[in-house]
């Protein structure tokens, strides 16, 4: 009876110390993470949106103000999430800091890959989607350059050394 009683102590005893060492502090707590929304297919009621990472979120509805750049495909995909030049595009539009974001117009896939058109006329030319938060950094001190007044494009392929050309469309205003 003895041996019995003991067994039962000491597995009490290591069930507590398990629970006091190890559960205790590791409990889990709900979290919610809503998707921002960073762009859409589509437009006026039929319009989904889309997040930064290029997964079609319909659950949410899409803001009427500010207007978010519309991709250039007519239909969502059946996967619920972007694959190729248009993946590459949400992406880009998905890393545009906020302060930027009422200045973008739309982004389009050409001829140097990604390409945003700011409301103004500039075109921002990203390549690819690689390192797209360094770009727009790099876009955004063009842009802020007091020097510059007026440009047709900023080629931020190389994020430490934008190239920008033409004299065709002034700076968007400062709000």
């Amino acid at each position: 009876m003895r041996r019995r009683l003991a067994a039962v102590v000491l597995v009490v005893a290591a069930a507590v110390a398990v629970y006091f060492f190890l559960v205790r502090n590791s409990t889990v707590a709900p979290t919610v993470r809503v998707p921002e929304l960073t762009s859409t297919i589509g437009s006026g009621d039929e319009a989904v949106g889309v997040d930064a990472t290029g997964r079609i979120v319909r659950f949410l509805p899409v803001p009427q103000e500010p207007p978010l750049p519309q991709l250039p495909i007519s239909e969502v995909p059946k996967s619920g999430h972007l694959a190729g030049p248009v993946l590459q595009q949400a992406r880009v539009l998905g890393a545009a800091p906020p302060a930027l974001r009422p200045y973008v117009k739309g982004s389009y896939y050409g001829e140097s890959g990604v390409d945003v058109e700011l409301t103004s006329g500039i075109e921002l030319r990203f390549g690819d989607a690689s390192q797209a938060g360094r770009k727009w950094k790099a876009a955004a001190a063009v842009l802020a350059d007091p020097s510059i007044t007026a440009l047709d494009y900023v080629d931020l392929h190389a994020p430490t050394r934008p190239a920008v050309g033409g004299s065709g469309h002034t700076l968007p205003a400062v709000p």
